[in-house]
């Protein structure tokens, strides 16, 4: 367990350093809009892109955090669904989730 716990670590610092890039990104830190219309318009797409990115982001972090939550009250491997135990494959491939593939897919 405590080898998933140091796995969630890293992904959750992995995600916070990209987290605050989206949000540099988005502050524009790099500086303003280009004068260029036509510049303007790819700055915007690309201020869309980086918009949902920066969504997937933080859904994704709120798992991690959760997972590690459930990790610390001893709960890390049972399914919060049916309280099975979660495969160790699972866990492998998804190892911030908290559900069975079974509860995953009802």
């Amino acid at each position: 367990m405590s080898n998933r716990k140091s796995e969630l670590e890293t992904l959750r610092a992995d995600l916070k350093v990209r987290l605050s890039k989206y949000e540099a990104h988005q502050h524009r830190q790099g500086g303003a809009l280009e004068k260029d219309f036509e510049e303007q318009a790819v700055q915007t797409q690309n201020d869309e892109v980086v918009d949902s990115l920066e969504t997937e982001t933080r859904n994704e972090l709120a798992q991690i955090e959760h997972a590690l939550e459930r990790l610390a009250e001893g709960l890390g491997d049972e399914c919060e669904g049916c309280g099975e135990d979660i495969d160790p494959r699972r866990l492998q491939v998804l190892p911030y989730t908290t559900v069975c593939v079974k509860c995953a897919e009802d």
